[in-house]
Formats: C-alpha cells, sequence, structure tokens
C-alpha cells in the first residue's frame, strides 16, 4: 500500500511541475516559474522517495531527499521574496 501511496505522490508532483510550467509559457508569469520550479525539486525528492524505499532498501538516501527538498522550498521562497519587489 505504502508503493501506490509513495508513486501517487510522485506523479501528482510531476503533474503539478507539468501544469505550472505550461501555464508559465502562455503567460510568463515569474511566479509561475518559480512554483513550476519548486515542484519539478519535489518531484525529484518524490522519486528518490520510491527509489529510496522500493527499488534500494538497502541504501541510505535520505540525505539526498533532504537536499532536493529543500532546494526545492529554497527556490519557491527565493521567487516569492524576487515577486515582492
Amino acid at each position: 500500500m505504502a508503493a501506490v501511496i509513495y508513486l501517487l505522490c510522485a506523479l501528482t508532483s510531476l503533474a503539478c511541475f507539468g501544469l505550472l510550467f505550461r501555464a508559465w509559457r502562455s503567460s510568463r508569469s515569474h511566479l509561475l516559474f518559480w512554483s513550476a520550479l519548486c515542484f519539478a525539486g519535489l518531484s525529484v525528492n518524490n522519486f528518490l522517495l520510491v527509489v529510496d524505499r522500493l527499488v534500494l532498501p538497502a541504501v541510505d538516501l535520505s540525505t539526498w531527499r533532504l537536499a532536493t527538498g529543500l532546494v526545492a522550498l529554497l527556490l519557491l521562497l527565493f521567487g516569492l521574496i524576487w515577486e515582492e519587489d
């Protein structure tokens, strides 16, 4: 059951990235761009979770997962601060 949830979360974040990127291409809004980059990082984070828990359970990828999540959120934070100016 956990495998299905991990895969659904990864696919949902990938779909959000795709929709945000498509919306950014049509409107060129900066906030959509940074949100799309954030969801791209979150997609990588979720796929690393799938690899860590299901494909390679003997290998610890928690540091890489935390790093990609941090980078994704920092991208969104940077975009929100930069959009403020």
